[in-house]
């Protein structure tokens, strides 16, 4: 799969999360296979802005490469500006914007999954990015829509080709959909259809290689996204990178395994945020994902996910039974929340008028931060 100039083999990308696709998650999945590994969604506001902590979040460690950024923006003079600033400063080799996010805080200011039902301002925030990125390549990623109402992703991959776009990813959820019920792979099929001149990559309930390769051949997608099925499973980039390469091969590690990329985990957190109490408050998210499926009492996994240094994280650890064989199909399946939502938060009147080419009054004015 290429992406503009960038080959991309095994045709697997790493969905950015926020607060998980850090440097030191990325090189736990890097060092597993091929593909296309992204950072945590950034703000373009905050990075025309020169946020200390938004430079902080475009950090990529040594022999990354290629070295891939996701913008999220509502006004396409400030994501047009943000684009430039990475092309001129040499920060990434390609940049993806974020138009699946269904969380309130993003679509209730129009941006996220809530901005493409406005098709007039997703070709400009599109075309001002295109225009600023020089020979970087730009991706996008996006949800079928609101909800079955307001679907938007066969008019939006239609932009996305026509405004000179390398790709583009579909997540086979509505926003009010969150991460509930099941990914509707025929959507992405019915996109590659519509766009076969750029690749389309399918997203949406990839928990296992073999899902990956069901994906495409019932679809036609040139490519997967993964995101929740590899939160505390890093390993399942060699599972896809095997599958890929016709090897049957597949990494069903032990609980003492498991352990020590956890601890690994935490170590690299620690060298990436310079601070060790920081570093392990932020892997406690971590820990249940991890150990999803393994014989681990209530006690234990309470005490691992309260540890607040690395001493006490690898003493914690040491304790577990090592020899603890993978769990198999019970650690596999969803992770993360999943429930749908009631509604979409959006913006008073936005569905009033999809050609409305308007910045939502407001829309820039959230605080500045990654």
């Amino acid at each position: 799969m290429k992406i503009g100039a960038i080959e991309v083999w095994p045709p697997v990308v790493l969905a950015p999360m926020a607060g998980v696709t850090n440097a030191p998650f990325r090189r736990l999945c890097r060092e597993q296979g091929g593909g296309l590994y992204v950072s945590e969604m950034i703000t373009t506001r905050a990075l025309v802005e020169r946020n200390a902590k938004t430079m902080t979040m475009i950090r990529f460690e040594p022999g990354e490469y290629p070295r891939s950024v996701q913008l999220y923006g509502v006004d396409p003079a400030i994501v047009g500006r943000a684009v430039e600033i990475i092309a001129k400063d040499g920060l990434a080799d390609h940049v993806d914007l974020n138009f699946g996010c269904p969380v309130p805080k993003v679509t209730r200011r129009g941006g996220g999954s809530a901005l493409p039902y406005k098709r007039d301002l997703l070709r400009s925030i599109v075309r001002a990015a295109v225009a600023n990125a020089g020979t970087l390549p730009v991706t996008m990623k996006m949800r079928k829509g609101i909800d079955d109402d307001h679907l938007t992703y066969l008019d939006a991959g239609r932009i996305a080709a026509e405004e000179g776009l390398s790709a583009v990813a579909l997540h086979g959820r509505t926003a009010v959909q969150h991460y509930g019920g099941t990914a509707d792979w025929e959507a992405i099929a019915r996109l590659k259809d519509a766009v076969p001149e750029i690749p389309v990559l399918g997203n949406g309930d990839i928990w296992s290689a073999g899902d990956a390769v069901r994906m495409m051949e019932r679809t036609g997608c040139d490519g997967v996204v993964v995101g929740r099925g590899c939160l505390g499973r890093p390993w399942l980039f060699r599972d896809l990178d095997n599958a890929f390469h016709g090897r049957p091969e597949r990494v069903r590690p032990a609980l003492g395994e498991v352990a020590a990329t956890m601890l690994r985990h935490a170590e690299l957190l620690v060298e990436c945020f310079g601070s060790e109490t920081h570093a392990v408050l932020d892997f406690r998210k971590h820990v249940g994902w991890y150990l999803k499926g393994f014989t681990v009492g209530a006690g234990p996994r309470r005490d691992l996910a309260t540890a607040s240094s690395l001493a006490e994280l690898r003493e914690r650890l040491a304790v577990l039974p090592g020899d603890q064989p993978w769990p198999g199909e019970a650690a596999d399946g969803p992770r993360g929340k999943s429930n749908a939502r009631e509604r979409v938060h959006l913006p008073e009147g936005w569905l009033d008028d999809p050609h409305d080419g308007a910045v939502p009054e407001g829309a820039e004015l959230d605080s500045s931060g990654g």
